[in-house]
């Protein structure tokens, strides 16, 4: 595997090496930043230009501007005087004066002022990315499904071939599909994509036209709770340059590692972008609240501008007041206060993922297999001696009143499978044992059937 991928024709000027434990990668690697990223844009996205009334928006904050261009409604007609919320730690925070102001206004696409310099202070310390900080921008989304919905939609066209590793996420095929492009899935195991057969595909490559886009979930990855290690997601940058690809990163379950002495922190794909090859995709749902809706793209200036331009034309921006919440609490809570949170989630997650687990031994051992996630909240079982998991977990088990999903969702053909996914967030520690007491009894009569 090393040796095919030091096979790079072009002028290779550093040379990374990374150590773990006693393994050892070294991989070259170019370092020259793209400077021209309209080849990767779709027809759609190259038509695109600014709306001359949204360009007006950051004018409105010069002192002394009269605005007599933009067609904000007057703020001395709306309702409300502030907005009040309570954590679970009974502290009280309160959204008014200026910045309730703007959250109840027209604001910027890219995102309120004041919440894009902290996300962007909290990509830094997060992520260290390699970049400078002035050739990569932020755009606020409503959730991380929207931001990579916008992404897809800015790149890719209908004769455009998508890599995306197998299994992967039910929400990327719903927006793939209209678009009418081919979708090329790569093998995985319970570490993630495999780049041995990334590589594979890409010296052997079957079409015409050449892919441009990867899109990867690689932590607590959805369905298959896999995690790729730090390894195999340098190997799997490394690919991605020497074919000219852009990394779409989604990563909604970064926050929910398992950290421990087993499972170190780990190093983002964006933070290890050395070329500008990297769009990343964060969300605060699985975090902070699935129904307030907000995310964020990171990624190259001239990528997240067009991606902006695509909002700019669609919601104008994410709601406001929603920007301001999250604003409010992550001044309130500073760094500190937020790895805090973040540690208190994980702790919980593990827990839930620690009682599935025991559940699936009482009950699944000699019926399935399975790989221990180590972040997410998933878990993929492989049914032994069932050939199609289908008709047992879409009827049998509704019948029986245990819900999974079948792995035929999360596949890019019409080929039978004998997986399941099994979420361990909500359910109760009774509850998880009883569901997979159930599906057990379901495979064990499916087997003498």
């Amino acid at each position: 595997m090393h040796t095919k991928l030091q096979k790079n024709e072009r002028q290779l000027k550093t040379i990374f090496k990374f150590t773990n434990k006693n393994l050892k990668i070294t991989l070259k690697r170019n370092l020259s930043e793209i400077k021209d990223y309209s080849k990767f844009l779709n027809k759609v996205a190259l038509r695109r230009s600014p709306s001359p009334i949204r360009e007006l928006m950051p004018l409105t904050r010069i002192p002394g501007m009269i605005s007599l261009g933009g067609g904000l409604p007057n703020p001395t007609l709306f309702p409300f005087k502030n907005f009040n919320f309570t954590l679970e730690t009974r502290q009280s925070i309160s959204i008014e004066g200026q910045l309730l102001d703007d959250a109840l206004q027209y604001t910027a696409t890219y995102g309120l002022p004041e919440l894009l310099e902290v996300l962007k202070e909290h990509q830094i310390a997060e992520h260290s990315p390699q970049i400078s900080s002035n050739k990569w921008s932020i755009l606020v989304t409503t959730g991380s499904q929207d931001g990579f919905a916008k992404a897809f939609e800015t790149l890719i066209d209908e004769d455009d071939v998508v890599l995306l590793e197998s299994p992967t996420y039910t929400g990327a095929i719903s927006v793939l599909k209209p678009i009418g492009c081919k979708l090329e899935a790569i093998e995985s195991d319970g570490n993630g994509i495999i780049p041995s057969k990334l590589e594979e595909r890409l010296l052997n490559w079957p079409y015409d036209k050449k892919p441009k886009i990867l899109y990867l979930i690689p932590t607590g990855q959805n369905p298959s709770g896999s995690t790729l290690s730090i390894e195999r997601r340098t190997q799997v940058y490394d690919i991605a340059c020497r074919f000219d690809l852009l990394i779409l990163e989604d990563d909604p379950y970064w926050n929910l590692q398992f950290r421990d002495s087993n499972n170190p922190p780990l190093k983002s794909l964006f933070s290890i972008d050395t070329e500008g090859r990297v769009i990343r995709f964060d969300s605060f749902s699985k975090v902070l609240s699935a129904g307030i809706r907000m995310g964020w793209i990171t990624g190259p200036k001239a990528l997240v501008e067009n991606m902006q331009l695509q909002q700019q034309a669609t919601q104008l921006h994410t709601s406001g007041l929603t920007q301001a919440v999250i604003l409010s609490l992550l001044k309130h809570w500073g760094r500190s206060g937020w790895e805090n949170h973040i540690e208190q989630v994980q702790k919980f997650y593990k827990m839930k993922r620690d009682e599935l687990l025991g559940a699936a031994n009482e009950h699944l051992t000699g019926l399935a297999e399975w790989d221990i996630p180590t972040a997410g909240m998933f878990c993929w079982f492989k049914l032994i001696g069932i050939e199609d998991s289908a008709q047992l977990i879409s009827k049998k088990a509704v019948e029986s009143k245990v819900l999974l999903l079948p792995g035929c969702h999360f596949i890019l053909t019409n080929n039978p499978t004998n997986y399941v996914r099994a979420s361990y967030s909500i359910a109760s520690k009774e509850n998880l044992n009883e569901g997979l007491k159930r599906l057990a009894i379901l495979i064990k009569q499916s087997l003498t059937n």
